[in-house]
């Protein structure tokens, strides 16, 4: 049994299908365009055996064409269709490696014109074709890849791949909140202190899309991401929070040294929180030399970029301060 599109079945309609397969009563094919890991039930998934179908390449495509432009039969030889060197070569590429996408525009080149033996050139294919973009799928594999594609690009410093995946995404019709989170996560997670002004630019960007809406606001997105990909990098205060959040949950907890407990109601100093508390304010530079943990922990460590490098500096003076 052949199922075209078989992502579009529901997942009781999909577990339907379940029995029969096991017991071996059907041999089940399903075809679809979307990734099945998101699609397809994962128990279908797990009995079947997965083949992924690339794109064509832009030589393949050219065969496809010329094959098409020869066949009297099947294709359109029978218009004796006379097409410019550069319409093919065009075709090929901009099709996307869609052989049936490339077939349609290529129809559709050759019949508008009504006449025998018609003309088509590479402004008859542009008009043809349309947009450049297929079906841009909003929740599934071009979503998944081009916000990758995009964060791991600005994190990488390639400001060019940066502003063309977000070219790509805004032509596909992305959710710019959706592009305006990941750029204030990405300001935090690979730039963090190495630039703190990106988490500043991203936020404001952010509430700037909000205000301003499409199609303007790419001018901020397109200034957010190239100062993000040109910004110094650093992940410190995200290994940070990562390693002090799995001694949390793996370590024993660490209570509160009674110093730092809240004093400020009564029967407090009976139980001595607050005893010994020295203000930091009172004291040189701002530094009060006491224990703030109670045990020898490391999270914090500023790599050697951006402004990162003098906060390393002062962490340096400071924690000699604290006899660590």
């Amino acid at each position: 049994m052949f199922v075209d599109e078989i992502h579009r079945f529901s997942k009781s309609q999909q577990d339907a299908l379940l029995p029969d397969v096991e017991e071996g009563i059907v041999a089940l094919i399903g075809a679809t365009t979307s990734n099945p890991y998101f699609a397809v039930n994962g128990a279908l998934l797990s009995r079947s055996q997965l083949f992924g179908l690339e794109s064509l390449t832009p030589e393949e495509i050219r065969t496809l064409i010329e094959r098409a432009l020869r066949d009297g039969e099947r294709g359109l030889g029978d218009l004796k269709p006379q097409v410019d060197e550069d319409a093919i070569v065009y075709l090929s590429q901009a099709c996307e490696g869609d052989a049936r996408r490339a077939l349609s525009t290529l129809e559709i080149a050759v019949r508008s014109s009504g006449k025998k033996n018609p003309k088509v050139t590479r402004e008859t294919i542009i008009e043809s074709i349309g947009s450049r973009l297929g079906g841009y799928d909003a929740s599934g594999d071009d979503h998944y890849d081009l916000a990758s594609a995009l964060i791991k690009s600005i994190r990488g410093s390639d400001v060019d791949a940066s502003v063309y995946w977000l070219a790509r995404m805004l032509e596909g019709g992305e959710d710019i909140r959706f592009l305006c989170r990941r750029l204030v996560i990405l300001a935090s997670e690979d730039i963090g202190n190495a630039d703190p002004t990106a988490l500043t630019i991203a936020v404001s960007a952010m509430q700037a899309c909000e205000f301003v809406g499409l199609p303007e606001s790419q001018l901020t997105l397109s200034q957010t991401v190239a100062y993000l990909a040109l910004a110094p990098k650093s992940n410190a205060a995200t290994t940070a929070i990562s390693a002090a959040r799995k001694d949390v949950r793996e370590k024993q907890v660490i209570p509160v040294p009674k110093h730092l407990r809240d004093a400020h109601y009564g029967g407090a100093k009976s139980m001595g929180h607050g005893q010994g508390y020295q203000y930091s304010h009172q004291a040189e530079d701002g530094i009060a030399e006491q224990d703030y943990l109670g045990v020898d922990r490391t999270y914090y460590e500023p790599v050697d970029r951006g402004f990162e490098q003098t906060l390393r500096t002062r962490m340096e003076e400071i924690r000699k301060r604290l006899g660590k």
